[in-house]
């Protein structure tokens, strides 16, 4: 069985692969020490959601300088189904690590790892099929309630569903609102938010997934687009 199928509009069948792919996730400590590299990895979408525009940026992970990105576009090869994300997503941001110019040790997507209805959101599906360490680092919760988080830099607090830990809720910046955090592949519960906050700077998302962001999102193209005139 594909692990990313073609979609024929089965959602059942996609949720059925999700179950089997998250038996596969590997929740505890695995990656390089020291970490070299360190991507992010993020996906926007041109032409009115017609195309598929993946980020893949590749970073130093001692001096967070920025060492190769890449841009892939392919035409868009479902629609947006809550929960399917990475079925959606995946086909373009495989061939953007791919193009990077070396292979990270570690990956922060924009989204969710484990901290998913199945277990398997994008970081935890990219994980187990690329068999690299990830980190989803999502922008709001998709399943599972947290205690109230205090306003404090690098404060977090366990996400739980149905009494498991799937996640953390992470305040990165103050004065912000905070972020989901969970284990996608081959990093343990209690590293996850160490590892965000390590690659936070100034921002709300760690620098990975903040330029990654950027990049998918064109927002520098924008910026640097001449008035109109």
């Amino acid at each position: 069985m594909l692990a990313i199928p073609e979609w024929n509009g089965d959602v059942q069948a996609a949720r059925e692969l999700q179950r089997e792919l998250a038996k596969g996730v590997i929740v505890r400590d695995d990656f390089p020490r020291p970490l070299r590299t360190v991507a992010g990895l993020d996906v926007g979408f041109e032409k009115d959601g017609a195309i598929t525009r993946a980020a893949a940026v590749l970073l130093d992970a001692d001096t967070l300088e920025v060492i190769d990105q890449q841009i892939v576009r392919i035409p868009t090869r479902m629609p947006y189904i809550p929960g399917l994300l990475s079925f959606r997503e995946l086909p373009a941001l495989l061939p953007a690590l791919e193009a990077l110019a070396r292979t990270p040790d570690l990956v922060m997507i924009d989204g969710h790892g484990i901290a998913h209805p199945r277990r398997l959101g994008i970081a935890a599906h990219f994980g187990v099929i690329t068999g690299l360490p990830s980190i989803g680092v999502a922008k709001s919760v998709l399943v599972g309630a947290a205690r109230p988080l205090h306003d404090t830099r690098g404060a977090h607090t366990p996400l739980r569903d149905k009494g498991e830990q799937i996640g953390w809720i992470l305040r990165s910046k103050p004065g912000c609102l905070p972020l989901i955090v969970s284990p996608g592949h081959r990093v343990s519960m209690a590293a996850a938010p160490e590892l965000v906050m390590r690659f936070a700077t100034h921002y709300r998302l760690p620098e990975p997934t903040r330029l990654a962001d950027r990049l998918a999102s064109r927002r520098d193209e924008r910026r640097h687009r001449p008035e109109a005139g």
